[in-house]
């Protein structure tokens, strides 16, 4: 696990504790979000433990999982590893450029990946009836099937196969590995049980294809896909 990972989880695991010594109150959320794009889509199921870590209460830190169902059609997949995009692994990369004559592509004709990820979650109260918030995916897995699929560098294609990459780590930019999803959002509580969110996803979907079919700058079979993509959902307290 990378440091800045391994950091990330220390501090989560950190304020939880803190904030149970403190007899900071709990509770615990189930939400359910779609979203939609051009010719691709999400279903996703998050569920956390929520705790305040203020003395007004107004934020809360939320730990706990996300299952996502992803579904693409005839997207392009790029390039993945950032030793390759941008010739670094440092945690920096997010600052730095990338090498565009070293990204190809592959066509995904039918893009299904299913990923099970532990996730965290920064939810603020500006009111018992206003939140906005912030989720991430950190580490789990995906399974999927595997796909025809056109890998494309210029003027040469090849025909090929490719299924979803099976780990997955939240470790900075084109570091990350796999499958991992995120989400801003504002919701809205009808009541202290349920609520209405809307907001916008950022979803990566990792694919690996049956040979190394990339070559240059180095021989390569991972290729990713981010997608932007507005989405809504519904919160259920407990």
């Amino acid at each position: 696990m990378k440091p800045f990972l391994a950091f990330f989880m220390a501090s989560l695991v950190t304020l939880t504790l803190s904030a149970q010594q403190k007899k900071t109150s709990f509770n615990k959320s189930l939400d359910a979000n779609f979203a939609i794009g051009n010719q691709e889509g999400s279903l996703a199921v998050l569920f956390l433990r929520n705790f305040s870590v203020l003395k007004n209460k107004k934020l809360e830190i939320g730990i706990g999982g996300r299952v996502t169902s992803y579904v693409g059609s005839n997207q392009y997949y790029v390039t993945a590893p950032s030793i390759i995009t941008s010739g670094s692994i440092s945690p920096l990369i997010f600052f730095q450029e990338i090498n565009n004559q070293n990204i190809d592509s592959v066509i995904i004709k039918s893009a299904v990946t299913t990923s099970i990820n532990a996730a965290v979650s920064f939810n603020y109260k500006f009111s018992s009836k206003l939140n906005v918030g912030f989720n991430i995916d950190l580490v789990g897995i995906s399974f999927g099937g595997s796909s025809s699929a056109n890998y494309r560098n210029g003027a040469v294609l090849k025909n090929t196969t490719a299924s979803p990459a099976n780990f997955n780590a939240l470790l900075i930019s084109d570091n990350d590995l796999g499958s991992l999803n995120s989400e801003f959002y504002g919701r809205y509580n009808f009541n202290e049980k349920w609520g209405v969110k809307v907001g916008l996803q950022f979803l990566f979907s990792e694919f690996k294809t049956a040979t190394k079919v990339q070559t240059f700058p180095q021989e390569n079979d991972r290729f990713r896909y981010k997608s932007y993509l507005p989405s809504v959902g519904v919160t259920y307290r407990f």
